[in-house]
């Protein structure tokens, strides 16, 4: 089974205010999720459904779904360790967070 990787559109704005060194890490990172490679880990509580790519402090959190033939990897939200699980909580619950519905 194939594995594709869409990344949102704030993950890409998060990339694009990275330095460069981080910027490259962060691109690694994703690209492995095709692979199934990296520091994954399925959330819990909250946000149990979701699963977390830990790059050094940045964490990006992702969906997986299952389609014919092929598993596609959302990744749509990106941020730094101390803030992002309960921003993303705040967001999934108040619905701001709409591409993840999308996949």
């Amino acid at each position: 089974m194939t594995t594709r990787v869409r990344v949102g559109r704030q993950v890409e704005d998060f990339l694009r205010a990275l330095a460069p060194e981080p910027r490259r890490a962060l691109w690694r990172g994703l690209k492995g999720l095709a692979k199934g490679t990296g520091d994954l880990r399925q959330l819990d509580g909250r946000l149990a459904p979701y699963w977390r790519l830990r790059v050094g402090r940045m964490r990006v959190v992702f969906a997986i779904k299952a389609a014919v033939g092929e598993r596609q990897v959302l990744c749509f939200y990106a941020g730094y360790r101390a803030t992002i699980y309960e921003l993303v909580a705040q967001l999934l619950a108040s619905g701001m967070i709409e591409e993840v519905r999308a996949l």
